[in-house]
């Protein structure tokens, strides 16, 4: 009878690996997401703000 619940809880446990993958993995692309577009938002404004030289003010000028 231990054998039969040992076999049972190993099953179960490939059964929910799937689940458990799924629980950790979404929120962490979600975060990764939201994280990107954080960082590519906080770095267009650091160059809008940011006085200096840029490459497309050179290709502006040669025009």
């Amino acid at each position: 009878m231990k054998k039969l619940h040992f076999i049972v809880i190993i099953a179960s446990v490939f059964l929910l690996q799937a689940c458990v993958h799924k629980i950790v993995t979404v929120p962490a692309k979600i975060a990764y997401k939201t994280t990107k577009g954080v960082v590519k938002g906080t770095v267009a404004v650091g160059k809008a703000i940011i006085p200096g030289d840029s490459d497309d003010n050179d290709k502006k000028d040669k025009k």
